[in-house]
């Protein structure tokens, strides 16, 4: 089975049409023909009104859409246009303002309106444009950028250092088919585990002999994050490890253990992480909890010059205690906990 996956590529553009579509399977046709397996294409642009346009015609398992960064006010003002579209994401940037509760409230009225759509919206900090994966993705320059499923790579690995040796081949590839492009923004070398098995990080750690919770307070991490800051032939975006609570079958697991509370969440996403991602909140949290949250990754991320985010995702139905119920293939159900 061939797993060189990409699991996005996304192309930037101010003004977005059709022709980016056009421009992005022509990218993608040159990944094929190398053996590459693409999961998404994905386009971003801060015209709204044109990434509507475009995920009404387009938008499907393999076209995703985003607009990046809008404020909480325009939020509102669009709420139901955004929320009305097949597969657009947006985030709202908290870096530089006073939280407040009604930015810790956008998040329940989206749960109360549409929850599905909780899985297109995060929270960001000190946000690192032309990332290729979403809801971070924000339009900074024309170009397009590369984000892989570098997980399944370690397919047949005994080792952290063998995983990372064939991560670099990969990379390398990549960057000798686009180098020359002058549209080529880079790759994004962040780890963005999927599913179980061979695409789960958790997965990978369990089977290289380490119980994920003593594995949280190791080195192994940072060695990851090191080599994918440091090794990267041309990075851009995020360029760490996610740690995708319910995407990652295996974490999600961990979490129903209660091995993956929100304090080891940013515990990890402090020295190697990215942030608090498609972690479940139940319809009866308090607005204050996320309040608090919120504040503390803003603070954390001012004081060490680091990108991170938040993205919660609800089923519109679960309280603490009980089960989800997501009916979404990229999310795992579980016994939900207070955050």
């Amino acid at each position: 089975m061939n797993n060189k996956i990409i699991r996005s590529i996304c192309y930037f553009n101010k003004e977005s049409s059709p022709e980016s579509i056009k421009k992005i399977d022509g990218i993608a046709k040159n990944l094929t023909e190398k053996g590459f397996v693409i999961q998404t294409k994905r386009v971003c642009s801060p015209s709204i009104d044109k990434i509507i346009k475009l995920d009404a015609k387009y938008a499907s398992d393999i076209y995703i859409f985003g607009v990046g960064s809008i404020q909480r006010d325009k939020i509102l003002e669009r709420f139901d246009n955004l929320l009305a579209c097949k597969d657009t994401s947006f985030n709202l940037d908290l870096t530089e303002k006073e939280i407040t509760k009604e930015d810790a409230q956008l998040l329940f009225e989206i749960i109360k309106s549409k929850s599905g759509k909780t899985f297109n919206f995060a929270y960001v900090f000190n946000n690192q444009p032309s990332s290729p994966f979403f809801p971070s993705g924000s339009f900074y320059q024309n170009g397009f950028s590369i984000g892989l499923q570098l997980t399944d790579l370690s397919e047949g690995c005994n080792s952290i250092e063998k995983w990372l040796e064939r991560i670099k081949e990969v990379w390398l590839e990549i960057y000798s088919l686009f180098k020359n492009d002058p549209e080529f923004l880079g790759i994004d070398s962040s780890i963005a585990p999927l599913f179980s098995g061979k695409s789960s990080l958790v997965g990978f750690i369990k089977k290289i002999g380490l119980d994920f919770s003593r594995s949280a307070t190791t080195d192994t991490y940072l060695k990851i994050t090191k080599f994918l800051k440091e090794k990267n032939p041309k990075p851009v975006g995020l360029c760490g490890i996610m740690f995708p609570c319910l995407e990652d079958f295996e974490l999600a697991e961990e979490y129903e253990k209660g091995n993956f509370s929100i304090e080891r969440n940013v515990f990890l996403s402090l020295h190697s992480g990215l942030g608090i991602d498609t972690y479940p909140i139940a319809i009866d949290e308090k607005p204050e909890r996320v309040l608090e949250i919120l504040k503390l990754l803003q603070g954390l991320s001012i004081k060490y010059e680091k990108p991170l985010s938040a993205r919660f995702v609800s089923d519109g139905k679960a309280k603490i205690n009980e089960k989800t119920d997501f009916q979404n293939q990229y999310l795992k159900d579980v016994t939900m906990r207070p955050l």
